[in-house]
Parts: structure tokens; sequence; C-alpha cells
């Protein structure tokens, strides 16, 4: 049962209300003459009441930065994105309607510029009118109002528990409010709390701020409201939801007319202006302005990079919450390396790739991501999904193209673009790409041995149960050939027999010093020389990590660490440390300069075809069963890595191949592999895209020893001695004695994607990147 009210305290009986009147007569005469005396600060005493709270309290207090929005920029200052808890953008005084401030005042503090921050009389009428009618209304002046919406902000920053919400007050936190607004009236002038209040009040929502409210209403900014607008504004602050002319347009319509009248009443507006404006409709033109990455469009998900860099970082925070506060709150102005308008047409060429609307394509997706070489600058990242939270066909918030800690997908299966490691592994060793190499048919046992220095005992095993024997696409290529024309057409059996030749550390420590890290398993690793089958693609990586390892090939052997932000700045010009443009020469460029002879003729005949400009240069991947293809290329401006495969069942198990499956609602071809989707994908992209950045040359190979006399013996491989970039394509060359199959290499259906014959199946799980059965191209 409720406890019984006493008579003497109930304000609903008359006994009540006169002792209720005489009490708080009293206390104003308390408050008014107790705040006339400086004060020191609170102390640790049990006082809660009258006169002693009036002596007890600080005659000021810390008044915390007001929460204001963050920006993300784009390379150019366009604004990607805006992040808040609050929509505040704060103006001067001068820059709001003249009409607004008259409202306010009108309607909230009529003799705002007559009291010394409380008003006797207001509180006089309040009280009465609370004691003798049945609505309730407050005396709170606009410096009071200032006060207390300081001291909310301060409460939400700081995580208090304290409400000094209206109607949640008790005594002291009203006499506390009281004195602090007499305070803040000796030190602020009457202009500058009426400008500070219209830049902190609660509007509507997340509307903060007057300006902030008058472009979510009107799409004005607040120095052209009108007179009706900023009436309809200034009756909203005291019942924000209630007035609310979108939800409740008749009583925001009514309330709004009232301050009309209070404006004309007091002299604020004539007559002929009040009639104009009464008879007006309200006349919305909202404009939203919608908080975080979901509002970027095609920029989402580089967007999402961003946050996540910054609420990862303790340069911005000692504690993830500390850092959302600041992105939140802090209105920071974040710039970035990102071209969007190069970034809208990676995004639709992503979605010409793998179209995220058909039915078929609900665990195949796309994405593209561009580093600029020299800077390690993220140019483009973007995929062919939409990001919402929701996780409906081509929706999510995943990132395809970085790791799990920055919101990614964690990689996938690099395939044949490992393949250029191995290379500079030869090369560091002291060999040329016009070396010949016998890539016969590999066979090793699970104790066969190879060298890998930095291993304990300085070697490592094949390992597994079954002997390893990885197998190409096309039995023609079990043959002795140059290193140049082994990777030109991908060979898996001639890159193997180049590595068993070679320190494998050699081989894993460029790929780790190119900045790339294996996700197989979940957690980051660096590319481990333990198991050899490495060398032809089982590390799972990002495409962020494979752009930026390719554009050290576009930069003559300096790697630079990708990079998405160039400056964080708060509101007050505080600057936030953030990663500079850090490059380190990782290869020689000589052996860059080889490589690249190589990988400018894939690109060149077997890829681009005339349409990208050049010079250009790049590598083909595809793991088994085709979950993950790539084609990662570059000139000496723009690095790109173009991926497409499954996102959820990536493992390469016959269960999960796209080969031969559904994409696109269309049935895909058995061949399929990189040059089926990612390599379109690349070229459709880096068409426009080279176009924007240098295009200069990409270092000159060098070239066998011209040969003298040539017996006939060997004449049947002189095509073989020959570099690549000759003016003979090696495929001519190599179509006089590989299998019709082996000259689709060069057409535009496959880039290696012969289908393989059944001799050429080879054993499950020894073949290929080491798991598979073979029927894949080497690519």
């Amino acid at each position: 049962m409720a406890a019984k009210k006493s008579p003497f305290f109930d304000t609903a009986t008359t006994l009540g209300k006169i002792v209720a009147f005489f009490g708080i007569s009293a206390l104003c005469g308390l408050l008014t003459a107790g705040m006339m005396v400086p004060v020191a600060a609170l102390a640790k005493t049990g006082m809660t009441t009258g006169n002693n709270i009036v002596t007890a309290l600080p005659s000021s207090f810390e008044a915390l930065p007001i929460s204001e929005p963050s920006q993300i920029l784009d390379a150019k200052g366009k604004t990607i994105a805006t992040f808040y808890e609050q929509n505040r953008e704060p103006v001067k005084l001068d820059e709001i309607s003249p009409y607004m401030r008259k409202a306010i005042v009108s309607v909230e503090d009529e003799r705002f510029y007559e009291h010394k921050g409380i008003d006797p009389k207001g509180i006089a009428r309040a009280v009465v009118g609370n004691l003798t009618g049945s609505s309730r209304s407050g005396a709170s002046t606009l410096t009071q109002q200032y006060v207390n919406n300081l001291l909310v902000n301060n409460q939400e920053l700081t995580g208090s528990e304290e409400s000094t919400v209206s109607g949640q007050k008790d005594l002291a936190a009203k006499i506390r409010e009281l004195k602090y607004a007499t305070s803040i009236e000796k030190t602020m002038s009457k202009d500058e709390i009426l400008e500070g209040y219209l830049n902190l009040v609660l509007f509507s929502g997340r509307e903060y701020g007057v300006q902030a409210a008058s472009q979510y209403f009107y799409s004005v900014d607040a120095k052209d409201l009108n007179l009706q607008q900023s009436a309809m504004l200034a009756g909203m602050v005291q019942l924000p939801n209630v007035y609310n002319p979108i939800n409740n347009p008749e009583r925001s319509l009514d309330r709004r007319n009232k301050v009309l009248g209070n404006m004309l009443r007091t002299g604020a507006i004539t007559k002929k202006e009040y009639d104009k404006a009464v008879k007006s409709g309200l006349e919305l033109k909202q404009s939203k302005s919608p908080s975080g990455c979901i509002a970027a469009g095609d920029n989402a998900y580089f967007c999402d990079y961003v946050t996540k860099l910054i609420t990862s970082d303790e340069s911005f925070g000692k504690t993830k919450k500390d850092r959302e506060n600041l992105l939140y709150r802090g209105g920071l102005q974040i710039k970035t390396t990102l071209n969007s308008s190069l970034n809208k047409q990676a995004a639709k060429d992503a979605r010409k790739s793998i179209d995220p609307k058909a039915k078929s394509n609900t665990d195949v997706a796309s994405a593209i991501v561009s580093v600029e070489p020299g800077t390690g600058n993220i140019l483009a990242m973007a995929q062919n999904t939409e990001y919402v939270p929701d996780k409906g066909l081509g929706q999510t918030m995943l990132n395809y193209t970085v790791e799990r800690a920055y919101g990614g997908a964690g990689g996938f299966q690099a395939g044949s673009t490992m393949k250029p490691y191995t290379t500079l592994a030869w090369l560091k060793e002291g060999h040329h790409m016009y070396d010949k190499i016998n890539a016969k048919r590999p066979y090793f046992s699970p104790t066969s041995t190879w060298r890998a220095s930095c291993l304990p005992g300085g070697q490592t095993i094949t390992g597994g149960s079954q002997p390893w024997q990885p197998r190409n696409a096309s039995a023609g290529f079990y043959r002795t050939m140059t290193v140049d024309t082994g990777l030109f057409w991908s060979i898996n059996s001639a890159t193997i027999q180049e590595a068993n030749r070679l320190d494998l550390c050699n081989i894993s420590d460029y790929a780790n010093a190119l900045g790339l890290v294996d996700y197989d398993g979940g957690e980051g690793k660096p590319i481990s020389p333990k198991s050899p089958s490495f060398i032809i693609g089982t590390p799972k990586v990002t495409p962020l990590a494979q752009a930026a390892a390719f554009a050290t090939f576009a930069n003559k052997g300096e790697f630079c660490e990708p990079r998405a932000l160039t400056s964080v700045t708060d509101k007050s010009g505080n600057e936030y440390k953030v990663k500079p443009t850090t490059c380190s020469q990782q290869v020689d460029p000589q052996d860059i300069s080889d490589l690249n002879g190589t990988l400018q003729k894939i690109a060149t005949k077997r890829v681009s075809k005339g349409r990208v400009a050049g010079p250009i240069a790049g590598k083909t991947g595809t793991n088994n069963y085709s979950t993950s293809t790539w084609f990662v290329g570059y000139t000496t401006g723009i690095s790109t890595a173009a991926w497409v495969g499954r996102v959820d069942k990536t493992a390469a198990e016959e269960a999960n191949t796209l080969q031969g499956s559904m994409i696109n609602n269309v049935r895909a071809p058995r061949t399929l592999d990189s040059s089926t989707y990612a390599a379109p994908l690349w070229v459709d992209f880096m068409e426009e895209a080279v176009l924007e950045y240098d295009r200069s040359s990409l270092g000159a190979a060098r070239r066998a020893p011209v040969v003298k006399k040539e017996t006939s013996s060997d004449s049947s491989s002189s095509s073989d001695s020959k570099s690549d970039s000759s003016s003979k394509s090696d495929s001519s060359k190599e179509s006089s004695s590989d299998s019709k199959s082996s000259k689709s290499d060069s057409s535009s259906k496959s880039d290696s994607s012969s289908k393989s014959s059944k001799s050429d199946s080879g054993n499950s799980g020894n073949n290929g990147n080491g798991k598979g059965k073979g029927d894949k191209s080497d690519d």
C-alpha cells in the first residue's frame, strides 16, 4: 500500500498549496540573498537544503567542450562521412537570424536582457500559476537553461549518473543551477550567453543547436531563417518531441503561432509581420545528415576502415570508449588519402563483375583496392556489396579488402600471385630470368628436405602423410623452360623446381618484407617457409596487402606501408599523430626490373590486350577449385588488386568449387580462373584509373647473352633461351610444342585455362597449391 500523503505537503490540497507558496517564496528570497556572496568550493558535508547549500556551492564550474560532429574527408577535402552523437554546427550570433534571436527570448525568457541570471518575477509568476492552475510551468531563465545544458553535456562526457535534466533535478541541483547562472552573468555578456544557448540546446532527436536544426527542418542556414521558421524552432525547445513538426504538425503549428503571439506582445515584431506569418503553413523542407559510414555510399568500406584505425589507436585516447567519444563528439577533421571519384568507379566495376543482387551470388563477391607506389596512400577501397547492418542479398558490413582486426573478412588464398617472391629469391641468389629450369613433374615425399636457413637445423621437410605431387593445368609444360617462361605461363612445376634449388627463407623473407601476412587460421602471422606449399599460394592474404606489395614492384623495390590518414585535427586545431609515409628499400632495383620484364608481358599480352595504357605489369592468381581468384597489377602511379571469390566457403575443396557453378545467374566455365572475372574487373577499372597517375618506365630487364652458334640438338628448346621481351610472343612459341588446349592461355576466355586431361587429375591433397585435385589453371 502506498504511503498516505500528508495534507500539509500535498500541493493538490489548498493547505498544501499555501504552504508551498510561502515555502518557495522564502526560498526565492534566500537564494537571492545567498547568491550575492562569493563562496568557497563545495565541502563534503551533510548539508542538503536551504542557505547551507547556497553558501557551500562553488561560484563556477568547468564547462567541458560541447559535442561537435567529426568529418572524414577525401584527398581533395570532400566530406565522405559525418559522425555524431549530437549533430551540431556552432555558429556566431551574427550568423543567426535576428528573428530567431527575438523568438527564443520572447518565448523562453522575455526579461532576459533585464535580469542577472535569475528572474524573481518569473519565479513568482510560475509559482502562482502552478499553485492556482491545473498546468505547470517553469521559471528558468535562458541563462539557467544554458547552465543546465552545460551540466548535461559535462555528465555525458564524464559518464556521471547525476541528473540535471528538467523534471528530474532535486532541490540541491536546482539551487546549484541558480548560483551558476548568477556567476555566469558576471563573466559573460548577454549576447555571449544567447549565442552559447542557441548552439547548445536540443531541438529534435540528435539535432542540437540552431544551425543543425535549420538545416534539418528547412535546409537553410541559421542566418537565413525567416520569421515563421524561427518561431517554429523556438517553440520546439521546451518539448522537442511533443512539438516536432514532422511527427506532430498540428501541435507544432499551434505552438509556433503562440510564439508569434508572444513576439507581437513583447514588441519583437509588428502586427503586419504577425498577420502574414501566422497565416503560413509549416513549409518544411527536410534535409537529413545521417551519422556514420552507412551514409557514405560507395565510400562506406573505406570509411569503416578509417573508423577502425582511429578507435584502435591509443593516439586518440587511452581506451576504446575514449576514442569513440572523440570520434563522435570531438569535432575531428579527418583527412584521408581516398580518391573518392575513383572509388565510386571501383564500386561500380565491382558490381558489374559480380552482381550483388543475383540470387546465385549469395557467397560470391568482388573487391578492388588501390595503393599509390612511393607513398602507400590508399586510393580506392571498394566492393560489390552494400554497407548496411542487414544481412540481405548483397548486403554486409564486412570489408573484403582488409584483415579482421579492421572489420575485414580476413584474407583469401593468394594462389599464383605468390610466385613472384620465388622469382625474387631466384634473382637474389645470383640467377637470371633467362636461366633454364627443368620443370618436370614434381614428386616430393613427406620427408623430402628443403633448404630453410631461418628454421631449426637450416631445413624443413615436405610434411604431410602423402607425397606432394603438384600438377600443371596442361601436360605440355612438364619440360625444360626459362624461368621467364615459367612465370609468364604461371607453371606450378617451374616455380616448385626453382624453389627446390633455393633457400625457402629467402622466398618467405621477401613476402614478409613486402607486408604480406598469412591469416590462414584466423590470426595473422608471418609467411612461414615451414610448409613448401606456400610458394604456390596457400597463405590467406588481404587484397590491401597484395596491392601494397605489388606497389613495391612499381617503385623500384621500395616498399611503402599502406596508409589511409594524412592528418587529424580537432575543433581547437590540435593535431593527432597519424602514420607518416613509411617506405624502405627491400628489393634490388635491377631484380625488380628483371621481374617486371615478365610481369609486363603478362599484363600486356594476356590481360589488357591494348585496353590499359602502359607500361603496366601484374600477376594472375587462382587457388584450387577457384574459390579465390586474383589479378594484381600496376603502373608506376597506381597498384590495384582485383579479387573475386567466395567469402564464407573459402576452403579449397571440391564442395566449394566455383568451377562450373552458377555465378551472375548463369553457368560459369569449368575452366574458371583469374581470367574469368578478376582480370576483366582489373581491366575495367584500370582502363580509366591509370590515366590519373604516373606511367613511367618499369625498368629494363637483363637479356640473355647472345649465343653465337646453336647446335641442332638445342633447337627444340631455343625459344626458351630467348627472353619474352623479344618481338615474338611466347604464346606462338609454346603452341608449337603444347597441346591445343594450352593455346587458350592467350585467349580472352582464360589466362591459362585449358581443360585438364584426365591424366592430369593428380592425387587428392597433393597438387596445385597443395590442396585439391589439380583440375585447375596454374594461375
